[in-house]
């Protein structure tokens, strides 16, 4: 069992960074002033991810950047019992069309911007749009919370988009499949499989409540998606990220699996190695360790019965 060495910005900022051109001229990461640029000339699609409050009242209708439309994140997510799935692609479809989604058209995708978790969101939204089909994507970096600190525009009330006739037909260009991930781990093919949680949860101390049992996959490396931040909730450019690939021998070339617990932390290291670093073959496993503990394959860093009940009586107090 391997694990990659701790990640420091101003370690990863002193490598030489790899050639690596950006094909998507609108993204794929955007600040609030370079989106408040571009927005008239480009007349892009805004989506606002975030969730109603705790009310169950509309925080996009109180506030939110001029013509976004409301589609919280929970419309990307599959069920409470594994919420990593991927969305069918009739269901995906209809609500694409609902938010007026094209193939072609800019979207920026905009989430709360509260922690580095919460980027997981725009990360999944943003690869669930990509492998889709839409070709020109982008994340508000720092979500509404940066834009509201820029001292940029609001409007109120909903919005009310024009409807689309997207059709859905997910690319497997970035996506890892349950029988993927188990031919790896039979040794049947070759990747390396990257939990983007905690060390904490990759050694099997802690657990998704949803998940069977604590544990990792076995074989597998861990590479927290919090290495990718280094000011709050604000990811990092493509060159730190590039950097910071390269300290933590990501940039092998070798094809690489990224899993969490329910492909959230999961996205946000895909993004940063697929978007941000350039790093090619990188896929996401959506459902990752719920769906595969849930599943009974084998896993490592399974705690027994008494290492087990101590975690727990750890995490109550």
């Amino acid at each position: 069992m391997t694990r990659f060495t701790a990640i420091t910005l101003a370690g990863a900022l002193a490598l030489p960074l790899p050639a690596f051109a950006q094909a998507n001229d609108f993204g794929p990461l955007l600040t609030p002033a370079e989106f408040a640029e571009v927005q008239p000339e480009v007349s892009p699609l805004v989506i606002d991810i975030r969730s109603p409050d705790a009310d169950g009242n509309s925080v996009h209708a109180a506030g939110h950047i001029p013509g976004a439309v409301s589609a919280p994140y929970a419309l990307f997510r599959g069920s409470a019992e594994s919420p990593g799935e991927v969305v069918p692609e009739e269901r995906l479809q209809e609500v694409l069309r609902d938010l007026g989604v094209t193939r072609d058209r800019p979207t920026l995708i905009v989430h709360q911007g509260s922690d580095v978790t919460d980027f997981g969101a725009a990360a999944r939204v943003y690869w669930t749009l990509k492998s889709s089909g839409v070709s020109q994507l982008a994340i508000l970096n720092g979500g509404m919370n940066a834009w509201t600190e820029a001292g940029l525009s609001l409007d109120e009330g909903e919005v009310t988009p024009e409807p689309s006739m997207i059709e859905v037909s997910y690319s497997d260009e970035w996506l890892a499949t349950r029988e993927e991930v188990l031919s790896i781990v039979n040794g049947e093919a070759e990747a390396t499989l990257v939990d983007a949680r905690p060390e904490s949860f990759w050694a099997g101390e802690q657990a998704h409540p949803a998940a069977a049992k604590p544990g990792t996959l076995p074989q597998s490396e861990y590479f927290t998606h919090s290495n990718w931040f280094s000011n709050g909730p604000v990811i990092v450019d493509a060159d730190a990220a590039r950097a910071l690939a390269s300290e933590g021998n990501l940039d092998d070339g070798a094809p690489i699996i990224s899993f969490c617990n329910t492909g959230h932390w999961a996205a946000t290291n895909w993004f940063a190695m697929s978007e941000l670093a350039g790093l090619e073959n990188v896929k996401l496993y959506p459902e990752s360790m719920v769906g595969w503990s849930n599943a009974g394959y084998e896993m490592a860093n399974v705690p027994g019965p008494v290492r087990r009940m101590w975690n727990q009586i750890k995490s109550v107090f």
